[in-house]
């Protein structure tokens, strides 16, 4: 590769944020190799490093569009494998109070709905024709070894499936664990971790997969939120492959939903609106009901580091993990990957290309972040029992939410701006243009 500026990369987890970065790094590096605990399956099946991977999962069009940038044809390969396309934003039918349903409008894009392992198989496979990567199951990061100048990344130390072990050379070592626990390990070697920013969120979910019923319906997938702050009972309905309903009862602090068929049911028939339970009642269930709980939001601020280990580099959830209720993590990794990529190839001709990699891709990161952490933490602060730094301009913010949503009602520019946002194709900054800002504060008074 002329353009190389390594010999061999190394990418620790083969989720969706560390296939997208192996994606990122093979252009710039000699050989890219992806190790990963778990036992990489053949076809689009749950593993057991992501238990998460049995709930409801969302790649968002902004997600989408990146990972079709990086691998054309994407989109195609999730179709053959079975996802359904879902026209924004005619096929879904969004319930919110006050609007059940919120006005459907067909915006002429499209995303699509599929199971997170239909998700990662096709992404692996994409990876795997990649010349220069290897991908390496049943391999499991122990540590990361720091080279005797102290402050540089030399290579990775590995538990196999032989018993034997293996250090891996690295001259970059992307840590896509989630948990980050590699990056945080070093830098407590090396003196100082990150400050990190945690909203508790204290939410429970529970999923059940149905066959689709052969009655139709005018959608092809459901959201109904709960009326903030009364309830904090919400419900996701998406489309799967191979004609399956995947639903996704929410709940939060003491009202989360119980774990078996009747309790599932009872949860659903006491949503807001019934369109949830009655598409559920009569269906064949496939498989029981799953349970996850994920206590609270956690962002890591790299960026605020003096200092930061050459050839390092936390990736996805490592930096920041975002409450799963809205969708956003997947399609963040996959927008992280682009900028890497484009930082990586801006370098190429620099004569010590990762000096400085980690601050510059964390101020990158930052960017991406900002938009879908601050709609996250906006709404999961309306609720009082949220612990946590509260926005000062809370109360402000949620008006200004409400206000711009019966803009959006009336209003197909405003709606598909917000579809926009929501998506992460464009900055929550979009909303402080003065026009939009007066027409929003007008509504204050209609």
């Amino acid at each position: 590769m002329s353009s190389a500026i390594g010999n061999q990369a190394v990418v620790v987890g083969a989720g969706i944020g560390g296939l997208a970065a192996a994606r990122a790094l093979a252009d710039s590096f000699e050989r890219v190799v992806v190790v990963e605990r778990d036992t990489l399956p053949p076809d689009p099946v749950q593993r057991a490093g992501t238990p998460q991977a049995k709930h409801a999962h969302v790649l968002l069009a902004g997600g989408q569009r990146a990972l079709s940038d990086a691998f054309p044809g994407f989109e195609d390969d999730l179709v053959r494998s079975g996802a359904v396309p879902l026209k924004v934003d005619l096929d879904t039918r969004r319930e919110r109070p006050g609007y059940d349903p919120f006005p459907r409008r067909d915006f002429g894009w499209l995303v699509y709905s599929m199971s997170r392992p239909l998700i990662e198989f096709v992404l692996r496979t994409r990876v795997q024709q990649l010349a220069n990567v290897t991908l390496r199951d049943r391999c499991r990061a122990v540590a990361a070894e720091v080279a005797p100048d102290g402050t540089t990344i030399a290579a990775v130390r590995c538990a196999t499936a032989d018993g034997q072990g293996e250090t891996i050379p690295a001259d970059i070592l992307v840590d896509s664990t989630g948990s980050g626990r590699l990056t945080l390990d070093v830098l407590r070697r090396l003196g100082g971790v990150p400050e990190q920013t945690a909203i508790e969120v204290d939410v429970g979910y529970a999923t059940a997969v149905f066959a689709v019923p052969g009655a139709a319906s005018d959608w092809k997938s459901v959201m109904t939120f709960p009326d903030v702050p009364t309830s904090t009972r919400g419900a996701l309905l998406l489309p799967l492959e191979s004609n399956r309903w995947m639903v996704t009862a929410i709940g939060r602090f003491g009202d989360k939903p119980p774990g078996d068929r009747l309790g599932f049911l009872a949860f659903a028939a006491e949503l807001r609106t019934p369109t949830i339970f009655d598409a559920i009642e009569r269906a064949e269930w496939v498989g029981g009901v799953q349970r996850f709980a994920f206590p609270a939001s956690v962002r890591r601020h790299f960026e605020r580091l003096e200092s930061f280990p050459r050839g390092l580099l936390p990736f996805g959830d490592a930096i920041c993990c975002f409450n799963p209720v809205y969708g956003q993590g997947m399609s963040v990794a996959a927008q992280e990957a682009c900028r890497l990529r484009e930082l990586l190839a801006a370098r190429a001709g620099d004569s010590d290309p990762l000096a400085g990699l980690g601050p510059a891709f964390f101020n990158e990161a930052q960017v991406l972040i900002e938009t879908p952490w601050t709609m996250a933490a906006s709404l999961d602060f309306a609720y009082p029992q949220t612990g946590g730094q509260r926005p000062k301009d809370l109360a402000s913010t949620l008006a200004f939410g409400r206000a711009l949503m019966r803009l959006a009602a009336h209003d197909p520019a405003v709606h598909e701006l917000t579809l926009e946002v929501l998506h992460l194709l464009k900055p929550l900054s979009v909303y402080r243009d003065p026009e939009l800002v007066r027409r929003v504060f007008a509504t204050f008074d209609a």
